[in-house]
């Protein structure tokens, strides 16, 4: 094949969005020789989209370069624009001043340009991060006239996406979220190039998580998954994709997916450079080994979180709390709860910060605590705030023996986490509503509330809440540990620690033959039904302790 050969169908291949072959192609071609501006334009896109982010830049300061030496300062400024503002986005902030001066220096003295409009892109992004999400409003808001006077639409999408997330950020959330849903469709109508699309759907799904609007999320997460499906070399957007499925699915209660989507998202993330979003990815596996008593494995997968930088509070200070270390739990909770100020960030870490305080007996600090979080649930239109702050008031006026009043934000609660399709958090609460009707001399309604709360938890395996029943409410199970034999006492334990029957029977040297019937044994001696029903026995019983 000719070198006129390779750029052609290099050309091609950008058209038909084949981004391995044009890469493939126009790599060769730029082996022979030099290519133009414009190939190298192309092929920075083809970089960027199968993943090889620090190749694709320095092939858009080439392109850059060769624009400015031909006297194309318009086009020179473009390149020197996104090679700022993904600098800016990726924390790298005197890059970033340094590109985004070169451009606004290559625009003196020119006429109006859409260039101009882009510009303004970075000083919004500044404003909405640095707390003037007013002025970051404006700021986009002339991005979209030069966009929509030039007939740019990835500029007019951008900027639509930006007044969205600085609208939130100013408390108004409906016209937030219009905007946002205006530029995603512009995205699933094809209108943007493939680098806008991806963004633009990564930032709004970000904004979905901030007001907690996980329906709009999953909506969008959905539309997400699919056009990355259709794109299937694509790298950059596909592991924040999954991590943001595997969040939901978590809420929807399909835990085992979840953590799958998790697990997916960490490699893709990972490779072929690692990138700072891992840690997202890592603090989701976490959490899903902390809701299922696999506290080991929780620990190591926070710490991976954290070097990434990621923040893994209120997870870890939740993992303490489930090993009976309330003292550590109640003073990293207090630390994180001073250190975030974001609203939709505050309200996760007050819920811990109320759990937490109620387990130290700290009943004061809980009940300003949940009146902080009804007070953001108040601003906020999103029901799951509401569905938290109910909740936690309900914990709080039960610790204040008032279970009457308790029993009705709780059942405000349950019916809000029921209308969202949440089933773990349902439950938490049905066995707060089980608590209020024992207390309350309704026996019946306790059984009925308490047995609603036992199904959802045995099904998602949630060992460390069926324990947490197994203390509140007398058990009737007649089995007994001294009934089994040390063997079976040494598999439970392993069990309870997050072992499959496979790494059991590495460890102790046996066959996983031998392990089933020991796990056979153990559950009709002590009439039990599951696994998880095994772990939270074996949390109860002592035979797994702090650590």
């Amino acid at each position: 094949m000719t070198r006129a050969q390779a750029v052609a169908e290099g050309r091609e291949s950008l058209r038909k969005q084949a981004w391995s072959a044009a890469f493939s192609q126009l790599s060769a071609a730029d082996r022979e020789a030099p290519l133009d501006p414009v190939e190298l334009q192309g092929l920075s896109i083809a970089a960027h989209l199968t993943g090889r982010e620090s190749e694709s830049l320095e092939l858009l300061a080439r392109a850059h370069q060769g624009f400015a030496s031909q006297g194309d300062n318009q086009r020179a400024a473009r390149c020197a624009f996104w090679l700022g503002f993904i600098s800016l986005i990726s924390g790298q902030v005197a890059q970033a001043g340094g590109w985004l001066s070169r451009a606004e220096r290559l625009l003196e003295g020119a006429t109006d340009c859409v260039e101009r409009g882009y510009l303004h892109l970075p000083v919004g992004y500044r404003m909405v991060h640095g707390g003037d999400p007013a002025l970051a409003f404006a700021s986009f808001g002339k991005a979209i006239e030069i966009g929509e006077r030039f007939l740019d639409k990835d500029l007019v999408t951008l900027g639509l996406q930006g007044q969205g997330r600085a609208l939130i950020r100013q408390g108004e959330i409906e016209r937030g979220v219009n905007l946002l849903d205006e530029a995603m469709v512009a995205v699933m109508a094809n209108e943007v190039s493939p680098i806008v699309a991806g963004g633009v759907y990564c930032s709004v799904i970000e904004a979905c998580g901030e007001i907690f609007d996980f329906r709009r999320a999953q909506e969008w997460t959905t539309a997400l998954e699919r056009w990355c499906g259709e794109q299937s070399e694509m790298a950059p957007y596909r592991g924040h994709c999954l991590v943001r499925r595997a969040e939901i699915l978590q809420l929807r209660g399909a835990w085992p997916d979840a953590f799958e989507e998790a697990q997916r998202a960490s490699e893709w993330l990972s490779h072929p450079v690692p990138k700072p979003s891992v840690g997202t990815a890592l603090y989701r596996m976490a959490e899903l080994h902390r809701l299922r008593g696999e506290f080991e494995q929780a620990e190591q997968a926070y710490r991976q979180a954290s070097q990434w930088n990621h923040s893994v509070q209120p997870g870890l200070a939740l993992l303490r709390l489930g090993q009976g270390r309330i003292d550590v739990a109640h003073s990293a909770i207090r630390d994180a709860l001073e250190a975030v100020k974001e609203p939709g960030k505050r309200a996760r870490v007050l819920e811990a910060y109320i759990e937490i305080a109620l387990a130290a007996e700290d009943k004061d600090s809980a009940k300003t605590a949940s009146e902080e979080l009804s007070e953001i649930a108040g601003r906020h239109t999103a029901a799951f705030l509401r569905a938290m702050a109910s909740g936690a008031a309900g914990a709080v006026l039960m610790a204040h023996g008032d279970p009457r009043a308790a029993l009705a934000e709780l059942r405000k609660a349950w019916s809000i986490w029921c209308d969202l399709d949440v089933p773990y958090e349902a439950a938490r609460v049905r066995l707060r509503m089980a608590l209020a009707c024992r207390e309350l001399g309704n026996a019946d309604a306790a059984d009925l509330e308490l047995s609603g709360a036992r199904e959802v938890f045995d099904r998602l395996g949630a060992a460390p809440d069926l324990a947490r029943i197994a203390k509140s409410f007398t058990k009737t199970k007649a089995g007994s540990i001294e009934t089994l034999t040390s063997r079976e006492v040494e598999v439970l334990r392993l069990v309870a620690s997050g072992m499959t029957n496979r790494a059991i029977a590495a460890k102790l040297v046996i066959s996983e033959k031998t392990v089933a019937r020991h796990m056979s044994n153990i559950f009709m001696k002590l009439d039990l039904s599951s696994r998880a029903a095994a772990t939270a026995y074996a949390y109860e019983h002592g035979l797994i302790g702090p650590t």
